[in-house]
C-alpha cells in the first residue's frame, strides 16, 4: 500500500515586514499562495490543505481548485496558530494522510522537485526537512504519529521549531542542488522570476 502525503500550506500571516499579506504578493505573474498550493499538489501532494487568516476574503479565491482550505483562528498569535489549525484539519479528514508536508508561503525558491524529493521519505513515524547546504529548512515532514506533540507545542511564531529542537533523529534531506530555502521578508527579498523556456522547436 503506498504512503499518502498531505500538503500543508501555512499562508495566514500579516507579512508586517513585507506591508501586505505574502499570501497575495505575485511572483512571475502568480500569486505565492495559488503558486505554493500548486507546486505541493505538483510535488505529489495529496490532499493540499491551505490556511488562511490575514486578509483570508482576498486570499481565498486565489487558491486552487481541489485545494481544502482552512481559516486559524487567532492567527494573529503567529505561525503556531497555523499550525495547530493545519493539523487539526488534517487529523479529521477520513481516512487520515500518513504524513504532513509542512511548507510556507514565502519560499519561491521550492520548487515541485523539492517536495517531491521531501515527500519520498513519507511514513507514518516520520520526522525528515529539507536542508539546503547543510543548514536545515522548510519544508518540514511530519508522520501523523506526531501531530498531536506537534500541535500540543506550537505556540507562537515558532510553530514546531521548539518541538524539532528537541530531536536528534531529524532526518536531513538535502535540497540545495534543486532548490532555494531563503524566505521572503520584504519585497527586496524577491528573487527574480522565472522566465519561459524559449521555444526553439522548428515546423516540420
Amino acid at each position: 500500500m503506498s504512503t499518502s502525503t498531505a500538503g500543508l500550506l501555512l499562508a495566514a500571516g500579516e507579512g508586517r515586514r513585507f506591508g501586505r499579506p505574502k499570501a497575495l504578493v505575485r511572483f512571475g505573474g502568480e500569486p505565492l499562495v495559488s503558486r505554493a498550493a500548486r507546486i505541493l499538489a505538483d510535488g505529489g501532494c495529496d490532499p493540499v490543505v491551505v490556511v488562511l487568516g490575514a486578509r483570508a476574503e482576498q486570499a481565498r479565491p486565489l487558491v486552487p481548485d481541489g485545494a481544502l482550505v482552512v481559516e486559524a483562528v487567532g492567527w494573529e498569535e503567529g505561525m503556531g496558530a497555523s499550525l495547530r489549525a493545519g493539523l487539526d484539519a488534517l487529523a479529521g479528514l477520513a481516512p487520515a494522510p500518513d504524513a504532513a508536508l509542512i511548507h510556507l508561503v514565502d519560499l519561491p525558491g521550492v520548487g515541485a522537485d523539492v517536495i517531491a524529493r521531501l515527500g519520498a521519505c513519507a511514513a507514518p513515524d516520520v520526522v525528515a526537512r529539507a536542508a539546503y547546504g547543510g543548514v536545515p529548512g522548510h519544508p518540514v515532514l511530519l508522520g501523523r504519529r506526531w501531530w498531536s506533540a506537534v500541535a500540543a507545542t506550537a505556540e507562537g511564531d515558532r510553530g514546531a521549531r521548539r518541538w524539532l529542537a528537541g530531536r536528534d533523529d531529524v532526518r536531513l534531506v538535502e535540497c540545495g542542488d534543486i532548490g532555494a530555502g531563503t524566505d521572503v521578508d520584504t519585497p527586496a527579498d524577491l528573487p527574480d522570476p522565472p522566465r519561459p523556456r524559449p521555444n526553439h522547436g522548428r515546423r516540420s
